[in-house]
């Protein structure tokens, strides 16, 4: 399987957003109830816009595609938590289930943050994510927080690394 990346344009914005909400029930849905994911897909075309208008000023989220079509997507950069434990942050890594395994989230993370040292909020309850991660260096530092009443006040754990040298094997 061939995989490539690229930052996403405004064409791209509808099949992103439908790319999130798969990701999202593929991910989330033995956390959320259905009531979550339809409230998504009620709200695409607003979500699409807004995707629209940051890729428009520079935000593009970065693309990942395989033989089959857009795989997934991950989005990262300065750190925007007050209390951040490194200057870059990953926003978000979403890869389709198909593409489990396959090295589409490795060649997204290290695009998106590469070998910086960097946090990222993950679900608490989220193995697979987390394993992954701490392939990649990360660790729990014992932060915590909730989400909003949106997404059921589901808990997250932080995870940061150090800054990774050249010799550093990637996962």
């Amino acid at each position: 399987m061939t995989i490539a990346l690229r930052p996403a344009t405004t064409d791209d914005a509808e099949a992103v957003m439908t790319l999130h909400l798969c990701c999202h029930q593929e991910a989330y849905g033995r956390h959320l109830p259905p009531e979550f994911f339809a409230l998504r897909r009620d709200t695409l075309p607003g979500r699409v816009e807004n995707l629209r208008k940051g890729i428009a000023a520079g935000r593009a989220p970065l693309l990942a595609y395989d033989d089959e079509g857009l795989l997934g997507l991950a989005a990262g950069g300065p750190a925007q938590h007050p209390d951040a434990p490194a200057p870059v942050e990953l926003y978000m890594l979403y890869i389709l289930a198909r593409g489990y395994g396959g090295g589409a989230g490795q060649l997204l993370l290290d695009a998106v943050i590469g070998r910086e040292a960097a946090f990222l909020w993950v679900l608490e309850d989220n193995p697979r994510a987390q394993a992954f991660y701490a392939r990649n260096g990360f660790f729990m530092d014992g932060a915590r927080d909730v989400l909003g009443d949106d997404w059921h006040k589901l808990p997250t754990v932080r995870m940061v690394r150090a800054a990774r040298s050249e010799s550093a094997p990637a996962a």
